[in-house]
């Protein structure tokens, strides 16, 4: 996956998954939350990628980026 593709996807990805999780960040975290999520979920549906092709990828990309929200809300710095 190019470089590009993987910004526009996790762009996309963490938009969909900061406002399901119901945080605002600004666009930067959007951005780095979609991609380390589409990483995260990548690794773990690799084979769903194999089987059903880019909107597996996608799925794992938000859910990914939900874990990622849930983590830093769970474990991160307090306000």
């Amino acid at each position: 996956m190019s470089i590009i593709a993987l910004i526009i996807i996790g762009a996309a990805a963490g938009l969909i998954a900061t406002r399901l999780m119901r945080i605002e960040t600004d666009l930067f975290a959007t951005i780095g939350i979609g991609i380390l999520g589409a990483l995260v979920g990548g690794v773990v549906l690799r084979v769903l990628l194999t089987i059903t092709g880019w909107m597996a990828g996608f799925v794992g990309a938000v859910l990914g980026a939900m874990v990622l929200i849930w983590l830093w809300k769970t474990y991160g710095p307090r306000r």
